[in-house]
């Protein structure tokens, strides 16, 4: 997994500061299709958020979800939606779950839907 884009954001709180990082990953996913091996690149997002008191890390969250779709451009929008609504690692998965079960169509190949194979 690399990661090709990081979108970040800090909130000031009683306790602190949170520093949020949203990163857009890249990395490769392999199905099976009679018996021969395809791979395809696919991205998929994490979220992190770090708690910070007097300069010393006091927490860390993190969540995310690699391979969502091989469209790239699907990945930088639904992060700029995780970004501008400020979703945390705790939220992650409620906010972006509808959005993950309609890009399962994006790994189709040719005729054959390789999501379920």
């Amino acid at each position: 997994m690399v990661i090709v884009e990081n979108l970040c954001r800090s909130e000031l709180a009683e306790n602190g500061v949170h520093i949020y990082s949203y990163r857009m990953t890249k990395g490769n996913i392999t199905f099976s299709i009679e018996g021969e091996k395809i791979e395809v690149q696919s991205y998929g997002i994490e979220i992190e958020k770090q708690d910070v008191l007097d300069g010393v890390i006091t927490n860390i969250e993190r969540d995310g979800l690699e391979s969502i779709s091989p469209q790239r451009y699907k990945i930088h929008n639904l992060l700029k939606v995780l970004y501008d609504g400020r979703v945390s690692p705790y939220h992650f998965i409620d906010v972006i779950g509808e959005y993950v079960d309609s890009y399962v169509e994006d790994f189709k190949i040719g005729f054959c839907d390789v999501a379920t194979i």
